[in-house]
């Protein structure tokens, strides 16, 4: 960046502006899409940071880089989303099951979480975290970090992820949430004892992605699936692999549990032909589900499947419903049955 720039924006130059976000606009997308767990979210927050940070650019001062004063302006834009009614996640619409789900091993508050595709995380800018990160960019967009996540309240999400996610030190965080370093220091021992409860065991035991041994598992899952062979597919998982349905809160824990619930799915997949499609979501490997109608030539969008890996097993299923999902992710409206 050059003073010319920063001077152009600041007349009122939208392309000096643009050459002055520009290089941060992915990075602060995603950055919404933790803090908000919904990509269409992030989507609009994105945008109404990049109009705040245009309007107020008169009063930028430089104390701070571009790029911090952004993620200043991004955080508290999300967490004005988080604190306002009609952006708290709410109860889970009621899905017409086609035969009544087992009992779950137990039901959580619903959870508004959406996957998010990884052609929005495969390209960010290669901008090194600070010291003071302590996990891998990779690792916080996964599935199950993200979901640890909404389940911190707001200010603890912020605090969380601007410290342990992009390394800001603690006055700096204190600065851009306009809050004291103690009450940082204090949200952020209580958010890492929460979210270390919430992440899974073995999660740094995952083949690598896109790898041979990654796609061998994924092909073994597809082919059970397709089958509709709930014991080869419940071979697969480990003992205490979860399976979960956001916003549903239906949870099921462990092979048993598990193997029960698919069982009373594939009752129906005789007639249904099931298709799986590989995708990718949160830098994981995923399967976009096409089931088809006995008298139907195609099959359609039903709902997307996200797989958390441990060493060779699958650890945890998760379910995200609504064909809206499907033009996110490049996938076909269609599959030939």
């Amino acid at each position: 960046m050059t003073t010319t720039v920063l001077d152009r924006a600041r007349a009122g130059d939208g392309e000096a502006f643009r050459e002055l976000t520009e290089p941060y606009r992915r990075e602060l997308q995603v950055h919404c899409y933790r803090m908000l767990g919904s990509v269409q979210d992030a989507e609009d927050m994105l945008q109404e940071t990049l109009l705040a940070a245009w309007r107020g650019l008169g009063q930028f001062e430089e104390r701070a880089s571009v790029r911090s004063w952004l993620y200043k302006i991004a955080t508290n834009r999300c967490l004005n989303a988080l604190r306002d009614a009609g952006r708290r996640p709410a109860a889970a619409a009621a899905y017409q099951w086609p035969v009544p789900p087992p009992e779950p091993t137990r039901r959580t508050e619903p959870l508004r979480l959406q996957p998010c595709p990884d052609a929005l995380l495969d390209d960010l800018p290669d901008t090194a975290a600070g010291p003071e990160a302590r996990y891998e960019a990779r690792e916080a967009v996964t599935l199950a970090f993200v979901a640890g996540l909404q389940r911190l309240p707001p200010r603890q999400r912020a605090v969380l992820v601007l410290r342990d996610v992009l390394g800001y030190p603690a006055a700096q965080a204190a600065g851009m949430l306009a809050v004291s370093e103690v009450s940082v220091n204090s949200a952020l021992q209580r958010a890492r004892a929460t979210l270390a409860d919430r992440l899974p065991a073995g999660r740094d035991l995952a083949p690598a992605p896109r790898s041979a041994r990654e796609r061998e598992l994924t092909s073994r899952f597809a082919d059970a699936f397709e089958a509709a062979d709930a014991e080869r597919l419940v071979a697969l998982l480990t003992e205490d692999a979860w399976l979960t349905m956001p916003p549903e809160p239906l949870e099921y824990q462990g092979r048993a549990a598990i193997a029960e619930f698919f069982r009373t799915r594939m009752m129906r997949w005789g007639t249904l032909a099931p298709r799986l499609l590989p995708t990718r979501a949160n830098h994981q490997p995923a399967f976009g589900y096409y089931p088809a109608g006995p008298r139907s030539p195609a099959a359609r969008p039903h709902s997307l499947i996200v797989l958390t890996l441990a060493g060779d097993q699958i650890s945890a299923i998760t379910r995200f419903g609504g064909d809206d999902l499907f033009a996110r992710f490049g996938l076909p409206e269609t599959l030939p049955r």
